[in-house]
């Protein structure tokens, strides 16, 4: 019997009882080599755990499930997996489309990483699809996207930008970290490879680092083990032991995050201190219907402009006391910060500079009661 609920495969993909033992929880393999019966003969085809570790091996079995894909691939990083796909799929001269908006990290490794080593790179606002056409070259090897976006929530059309990058004789890679795999699946809806910070949601407890990779095709999740194996960054045993705990639980936390992120979005929407507040599970947000119809739900991410500006928004950042000041996100505790002096300062002076008065909240699964407490007392100044 094969079962494909998605609350099933997060418990169970990749994570049999162990035969010798009978335990129900994947052990960690804390080894970094192993013991051949003779010259090349492996036992399970592990030999060295930069190559291959059998808790790694159930992580990467378990993310390809819950993404739909044929090959997962963990590593140490969400930049990591990142930086392995580029190097895979494009050479000196090729050219990426990138987010208008793109995530801070992001822009510093195509800004000042890969420009140096000759591959192209443009920034397209995505939610207009005529705009990401024209960019297309004839060198253009990828789309990169994020949906939703970080910091500002815009939504991309999935299915449409997978047929704009096909089109060209280009992939569609989609960051999905800010939607997890619970929400969103893009490799249904026509994308060729997606990139988790594992270190967010996926994790989920803020006590673990780490990135994924999970494609559609085979040959290109061999050239993608070819270069993990090659490059070396990959996910340790106890990490991607973690990773896995977190996951179990990733339904049950993603439904309670979005139930809270929705209240604070309507409250936030309501004080006369907030300008704009950006949530696509609001109904006047411009990405609501492409949201609704390729999302499960609208996500834990609420970002708010503050009216006072900058100044009033560093305020409202130091003013919280269940929001914890702090970058990162997707964590069971609420987080807050400010994009512009934090996770995204790399992108100031550059056409990505997010607005100086906008505020970031990763909403956690505390007392919804108490979260909108917390900020609207923050506000009050």
């Amino acid at each position: 019997m094969t079962f494909d609920g998605f609350e099933t495969l997060a418990i169970h993909a990749g994570q049999e009882a162990d035969p010798g033992t009978g335990a129900v929880v994947v052990p960690i393999f804390q080894t970094s080599t192993y013991t051949q019966d003779g010259v090349g003969g492996l036992r399970g085809g592990y030999e060295y755990s930069r190559t291959g570790n059998p808790t790694r091996a159930a992580l990467e079995e378990c993310i390809a499930a819950l993404e739909s894909g044929t090959r997962g691939l963990a590593f140490a990083s969400g930049m990591a997996a990142e930086d392995t796909l580029l190097r895979t799929i494009a050479n000196p001269g090729d050219h990426v489309i990138i987010p208008g908006d793109a995530y801070g990290g992001t822009f510093r490794l195509f800004s000042k990483v890969l420009d140096r080593w000759g591959v192209k790179w443009e920034a397209v606002d995505q939610t207009d699809l005529e705009a990401v056409r024209s960019a297309m070259r004839p060198e253009t090897v990828a789309i990169w996207t994020e949906t939703p976006t970080n910091p500002l929530l815009n939504i991309t059309d999935i299915e449409a930008l997978a047929g704009i990058a096909h089109d060209g004789g280009a992939l569609l890679v989609v960051d999905n970290t800010f939607a997890s795999a619970y929400l969103q699946q893009p490799l249904t809806l026509g994308a060729d490879a997606v990139v988790h910070s594992m270190t967010k949601y996926m994790g989920g407890h803020s006590d673990v680092v780490g990135g994924a990779l999970v494609v559609s095709d085979p040959d290109l999740g061999d050239r993608i083990a070819f270069h993990q194996n090659t490059m070396g960054a990959v996910c340790g045993p106890f990490d991607a032991w973690l990773t896995l705990r977190g996951i179990k639980t990733l339904a049950v936390r993603m439904d309670r995050h979005c139930a809270n992120a929705e209240r604070i979005a309507a409250e936030l929407s309501r004080h006369p201190a907030v300008g704009q507040v950006l949530y696509p599970g609001l109904p006047e947000h411009p990405g609501h219907d492409v949201a609704k119809r390729q999302m499960r739900a609208f996500g834990g991410m609420v970002s708010f402009r503050v009216r006072a500006g900058e100044e009033a928004a560093l305020k409202v950042c130091d003013r919280t006391r269940v929001f914890t000041l702090a970058e990162s996100l997707g964590g069971v505790e609420s987080l807050i910060e400010h994009p512009g002096r934090m996770t995204h300062a790399s992108t100031a002076g550059s056409p990505l500079e997010v607005p100086a008065d906008l505020v970031r909240v990763s909403v956690g699964i505390e007392s919804a009661d108490d979260l909108v407490s917390d900020l609207l007392q923050a506000l009050d100044f």
